[in-house]
This record gives structure tokens, sequence and C-alpha cells, in this order.
């Protein structure tokens, strides 16, 4: 019989697999056997992660009793982030009863494989367009400002209505900016809504700051530039 803390080709252990299939009772047997629950796949992943993600309720319980902080903390993911990105209300809930932080962020070096650098649970859900999950973790105290893209933004830019107004209802700074790409306090969720009248009337609803849409601080850079462009330009033509 194959020893239960062998690993498969891909890095996976025995009971990764069976965490993935969802048996408990295979869950059960393994552990019974010295399955460490604690061996993470190449990719960092532990069983309780993979249970999470399928949405298996009965093996991720058995998991979470026998997991490790430590182990978990050295995975730097959270198995609530597992849970909102397969969408599965049910382990979400299980996991915040159990005392998990749906708060916790993604490693640094895990987020930097995004190209969005999501870093919590709710971005999962709000990104994957899942109404009750991202109810479900608002409800539970998820804070929607974690991100260096914010939910809202996120929300925003494509449209998901029911979202948007979950996010705002939770006090979602609507005023927020996404100042990675650049450093001016120009609306970023204007510039997602310029074609859509209905988003644009739902953030002017919640307090909307249009008067920033009229303050920028290159604008004594921009009007130089311009009196420099104008100067030299009649000085050719004369």
């Amino acid at each position: 019989m194959k020893q239960p803390r062998w690993a498969s080709y891909k890095g996976e252990s025995v009971l990764m697999d069976a965490a993935g299939s969802g048996n408990p009772d295979c869950v059960d047997l393994l552990l019974e056997h010295g399955a460490s629950p604690d061996l993470a796949s190449l990719t960092g992943h532990l069983p309780i992660h993979r249970a999470a993600f399928e949405g298996h309720y009965l093996a991720l319980k058995k998991l979470i009793s026998v997991t490790s902080k430590m182990a978990l903390i050295e995975s730097g993911q959270s198995p609530v982030h597992s849970a909102a990105d397969g969408g599965h209300v049910q382990c979400l809930q299980l996991l915040v009863d159990s005392g998990f932080d749906v708060n916790a962020l993604l490693d640094q070096t895990i987020s930097d494989n995004y190209s969005d650098m999501r870093r919590s649970a709710l971005y999962f859900a709000v990104s994957n367009g899942d109404v009750t999950c991202t109810e479900m973790l608002l409800n539970a105290g998820a804070k929607p400002d974690l991100d260096p893209l914010q939910c809202l933004l996120v929300a925003v830019r494509v449209g998901m209505y029911e979202i948007v107004r979950i996010l705002l209802a939770s006090r979602a700074n609507v005023n927020c900016y996404f100042t990675e790409v650049n450093d001016t306090v120009f609306p970023t969720a204007l510039q997602y809504c310029l074609k859509d009248e209905e988003m644009m009337r739902l953030l002017l609803n919640h307090g909307y700051d249009v008067d920033k849409c009229f303050h920028c601080h290159h604008l004594f850079f921009s009007a130089h530039n311009f009196i420099n462009f104008t100067s030299s330009s009649g000085k050719q033509a004369q």
C-alpha cells in the first residue's frame, strides 16, 4: 500500500487528492495512518485549501481541526481565499464559524503572481461576480478597501450593479483611487463608467465627489509647458 505521505509527480500528497475528491472517509483513513495535513504541494497549497476550493464541506470540516496554524502561515494563503475563489458560501461560513479571519491577505509573493495584485478573499468573490459570497464576506466583517485595486473599482469596471450596491451599502469608499499606475487624483471609478449612465448615477447618489475631476496637481506643470510651447511656436512663426 502506498504510504500516505508520498507525493504524486505534481508534488501533491495522497491526502491532497482525497481532499480534492471530497470523500471524508478517505480523508479520515489517511489521517489515521499518518498522512500529514501540513504537507504542501509545489504551489504551496495544503489539503485544506483544496477542500475549500472544491467546496467539499465534510472534508474541509475534518481538515480544519488538524491543520496547523504554522503550516497555514507558511503557505501564505488562507482557505478563506480558496473558498471564495471556488464560490462556496457554505465552506466560507464554516471557516468563519471556525475562527478564520475574513480579512487575511495573500502573502506578497503570491499576490505578485496576479496581474491585478489582489490580496483579499473579498476580491476573489467580487472579481468572480459572486453576489452571495460577496455579501456573506461583508456580513462577516470583510473590509472592501484592502487591495491596491479596490473591490468597488473592480465591480464598477465590469458593470456589476448588484455587487456595487452591496459594497456601497457596506461603506466602501466611493471616491477610492487606483494609484499604482498613476499619481493623479482623478476619480478612477468615473473613468470606468463614463459610458454607463446607470452606474454613474449609482455612484453620484452615494456621494461621488465630482469636484475632483477639476483638480490636478500636474496643472502648473502642464500650463508651464503649454506657455513655453506657444511662445516658441510664436517665435518660429515670426
